[in-house]
């Protein structure tokens, strides 16, 4: 094989361009698969394998996309969304898009136009029999008791009916979730909301960030607004007690802000 024409700018732009898709790859350097025992030390130097010719440009492995599919829309026919409260619920059990196929569903729970609407990301993985009925309920149920609520007062809701393997609330918010639950809140028509899970929750209705969550009031709905705070989620309550007290000093703050404003 003659000398390789250094001038030929064609092969220079193949070996570049196969150099670059090794080195992408991770391998910057040749490697042999002949066994070497580097322990003895009067073995003489065994000659180096030949490194295998690099593949040309025209045979590269095609590139993968690394973009997730876009999530399937969310119950597309709007004509179909319940217009009543009372058919919410049967709705929210029965809808194909709604859920994976054979994933146990939650019905919200608690009266129209409650005092409070209490809002979580999806059901928690103890839930027993209801939304709200495991270890989570309980913390909840302490919280309320000391907020001086009943209940019967408190509708309680989750933005998914099912529990599902780490949602993206991005994309369910893009195929029409968001606009479900605001359709969910219309229709529940509370006097006020505690949204636990702020992130998701602010994710799955289009907002950038919630970074500053805590500082927000008012949660926008299908068709107006209604007074909120944003709260972690209950797991995380659990696992730091100590970031009980921002919840309940929030807490005071939104109602005497709301007294104040009414």
């Amino acid at each position: 094989m003659g000398p390789v024409d250094t001038n030929d700018r064609s092969l220079g732009q193949a070996l570049d361009a196969a150099l670059g898709w090794w080195a992408e790859a991770g391998v910057d350097m040749a490697f042999v698969d002949a066994p070497q025992d580097w322990l003895a030390a009067d073995t003489p130097a065994r000659p180096a394998k030949a490194a295998p010719m690099l593949p040309p440009v025209e045979q590269r492995p095609p590139r993968v996309s690394s973009q997730i599919a876009a999530a399937p829309p969310v119950a597309e026919d709007r004509s179909a969304w319940p217009e009543k409260f009372e058919d919410f619920a049967a709705w929210w059990l029965t809808e194909p898009t709604l859920a994976p196929k054979g994933a146990r569903r939650f019905a919200p729970t608690g009266p129209h136009g409650a005092k409070l609407m209490v809002l979580v990301p999806m059901p928690a993985e103890d839930d027993g029999e209801t939304l709200l009925s495991g270890r989570n309920g309980k913390l909840l149920d302490s919280m309320l008791g000391a907020m001086g609520l009943e209940p019967a007062t408190v509708y309680r809701a989750s933005a998914l009916p099912a529990r599902i393997a780490l949602p993206d609330w991005a994309g369910l918010g893009m195929a029409g979730l968001g606009a479900v639950l605001k359709r969910h809140i219309a229709l529940a028509a509370p006097e006020r909301m505690l949204v636990f899970g702020r992130g998701d929750i602010l994710t799955l209705l289009g907002h950038d960030s919630a970074q500053n969550a805590h500082h927000l009031r008012v949660l926008n709905h299908e068709s107006g607004s209604i007074p909120a705070g944003f709260e972690y989620d209950l797991e995380t309550l659990l696992a730091k007690p100590s970031w009980k007290a921002g919840v309940w000093q929030r807490w005071l703050d939104g109602m005497a802000g709301q007294a104040v404003s009414a």
